[in-house]
């Protein structure tokens, strides 16, 4: 019984422990040419296998309402989701996942001048996330934004609208983008 119980607790630790998220620095974004800007807003020409996205999409949403149940909890109003802010947050998503950017804000700037054709806005924040091995990935994600001051207070920043895009490679990595805009 006793050994039973231990290695129950072993084979804990280890799934518990092989998980591996990465969030991005929080700092703002530079803005340098590392990468032609026809990629960084181009759907990838994967360099590994992109899932479909009916396979996220869930993931997405699953982020979304974990984001707004923080504000609310906070006395903040909640996020409206904007399928035009999703769009571009789900080609960069797609984008690190395929390997056709490494796994940053590069493009920040192109992605807001994207969604400023549609939405007229006053400010701009972003969020990545990787992450693989979880059982619940966009609940894993969203707490390592939480616990990084940077992502938690784009997170709790005066916006309004919200996009959300993630992307699954073959490898099983999870990548994250959320876009915040405070709309005029």
């Amino acid at each position: 019984m006793k050994h039973s119980v231990l290695f129950k607790l072993a084979l804990c630790s280890v799934i518990f422990t092989t998980g591996t998220t990465i969030v991005a620095n929080a700092k703002t974004p530079t803005f340098y040419r590392e990468i032609a800007k026809k990629n960084i807003l181009a759907k990838p020409k994967p360099n590994t296998t992109i899932l479909a996205q009916a396979d996220t999409s869930s993931v997405e949403r699953a982020v979304f309402n974990r984001i707004n149940q923080y504000r609310q909890g906070r006395n903040l109003a909640p996020l409206t989701w904007d399928n035009s802010i999703s769009n571009q947050a789900r080609i960069h998503s797609q984008n690190m996942a395929s390997g056709a950017v490494p796994f940053s804000h590069n493009g920040f700037q192109q992605r807001v001048q994207e969604i400023a054709k549609v939405i007229s806005y006053r400010g701009a924040a972003e969020n990545v996330a990787y992450n693989q091995g979880y059982a619940d990935p966009a609940a894993n994600a969203v707490q390592g934004w939480l616990n990084s001051s940077g992502h938690q207070r784009n997170i709790v920043g005066s916006y309004n609208l919200t996009g959300i895009g993630v992307a699954r490679n073959s490898k099983g990595e999870y990548y994250f983008t959320q876009i915040f805009i405070l709309k005029r």
